[in-house]
């Protein structure tokens, strides 16, 4: 964990304490790295012309059903359709009742209802496929689309390129990594996790910008230390860990210190009124955070909107406890989703952002197209509408569609590979490149055979 700020202990003779000198050399793992843009730029990685877009990804956690909510079905017979009614929107599509916000703002939002893969159906096998459009298998671990976005474009402020919120993904039942990671990129393009609840009252974050109070002449002590490190190691320095330990140590010091990225986290900032208007609860919040931290600069930012499928509601209706049920869904997940989503996107409209900020719903899998005995729905892989606003698309569309009890794609199959590449089109990154991968070998942005969804952006 990056501490700067902490008091010492055990001091040397010149007054160095270990417990300094083994924070500064842990900051090669703060996930924090300088822009390596301009050479991705010379090798024909990134494209000219999207230097300011951004992208926020949000992960469904629990996956929605697609039947009761963006792929309605009431011509199906009753145990597929379920028991809500589809409504008019502002787009060419109709919605479910439940998500009533959305209907009003669909003329930004497009949908896509052919998605499909053929991961296991656990819910981590999910996560990792569609944040890094890759399974995980025979060990290598693909880095998630933001980190690689983190590696090929880098910083433009001082606040890191690549962010989750509220925090990383919790357990997910399969054991298996869950895609939020820099992956064979290294831990330098890992994300910068808040690790907090915005909703709190209290809220700060944690561990890494400083107290008010803290007084200049410990964080200067600290910076010295640094200096000091480095004239007492003179072979280490020379080495190529040494210069990305220094990389890391100016990117985390520029955070910490700089107001501009004290002042996109406070959300104190904002009149209450808007911050009501996005939710005062956890999910509306990092909506609302997440439009921050995009206008300061940051090119990536991840919402996960549950933290785990356990112990507590989230889109997993299986029905019975410890599970949601259709009625939780009804009452509690889609109405603090429909406010929070709704909010960001007509926020980023008005405030002329939606045009460079692709937003993105992403979810592991669908559900079962018949209920269940529980009165609930289960895992289904074989077919789910994912969503994207912004960034370039246009919006009040629907490409692909399902059959007719919303079982498996009808039309336009689209799989995790594509649904990436879509991302990555949309910031300026070119689908024939190769990043660094595991040994040293190239290994493609995207697997052979997969381009962005074309259709969003005709």
């Amino acid at each position: 964990m990056l501490n700067l700020t902490g008091n010492g202990t055990a001091h040397t003779c010149d007054g160095t304490t270990r417990r300094d000198f083994m924070q500064v050399g842990s900051l090669g793992v703060s996930g924090l790295s300088l822009s390596g843009y301009l050479q991705a730029e010379e090798q024909g990685q990134v494209a000219s012309g999207h230097e300011e877009r951004s992208c926020i990804m949000i992960f469904n956690l629990g996956a929605p059903s697609q039947l009761d909510t963006f792929d309605m079905k009431p011509e199906a017979p009753l145990e597929v359709r379920g028991p809500f009614k589809p409504i008019a929107t502002a787009g060419d599509y109709h919605l479910s009742e439940i998500l009533p916000r959305h209907a009003q703002i669909a003329q930004h939002l497009s949908l896509v209802r052919s998605c499909h893969h053929t991961g296991a159906a656990v819910h981590d096998a999910g996560w990792q496929m569609m944040q890094t459009g890759r399974q995980f298998q025979g060990g290598v671990n693909t880095p998630h689309a933001g980190s690689v976005v983190s590696y090929l474009r880098g910083r433009r402020s001082d606040l890191p390129p690549f962010v989750v919120l509220p925090e990383t993904m919790g357990r997910g039942g399969g054991n298996l990594p869950n895609g939020q990671a820099g992956g064979f990129l290294g831990k330098a393009n890992d994300p910068f996790a808040l690790m907090a609840d915005p909703s709190k009252p209290d809220f700060r974050v944690p561990d890494l910008l400083p107290p008010a109070t803290l007084p200049e002449v410990r964080l200067d002590r600290r910076r010295r230390l640094r200096d000091l490190v480095d004239s007492a190691v003179q072979d280490f320095a020379a080495t190529e860990n040494a210069e990305m330990m220094g990389r890391n140590f100016e990117a985390a010091w520029r955070l910490m210190s700089s107001p501009a990225a004290r002042n996109a986290f406070d959300l104190q900032q904002e009149p209450h009124s808007v911050r009501e208007r996005y939710g005062l609860n956890r999910f509306g919040q990092c909506c609302l955070l997440s439009r921050r931290l995009v206008e300061a600069g940051v090119r990536f930012v991840t919402i996960n909107t549950f933290l785990t499928v356990f112990d507590e509601l989230t889109w997993d209706i299986h029905g019975s406890k410890p599970f949601t049920s259709i009625e939780g869904m009804r009452d509690i997940v889609a109405p603090l989703y429909d406010q929070g989503y709704s909010a960001l996107l007509e926020d980023l409209h008005q405030r002329g952002l939606l045009g460079n900020t692709l937003v993105c719903n992403l979810a592991e899998f669908g559900r079962t197209p018949k209920v269940n005995p529980a009165g609930g729905r289960d895992h289904w892989p074989q077919c789910f509408t994912v969503g994207f606003a912004g960034g370039g698309v246009r919006g009040g569309r629907v490409v692909g569609a399902s059959d007719p009890i919303g079982g498996v794609p009808a039309d336009r199959p689209v799989q995790p590979g594509d649904i990436i590449a879509t991302i990555f089109h949309s910031l300026g990154l070119k689908l024939d490149a190769h990043l660094p991968g595991p040994a040293g070998r190239p290994f493609p942005l995207v697997d052979f055979g997969y381009r962005e969804i074309h259709e969003l952006f005709a």
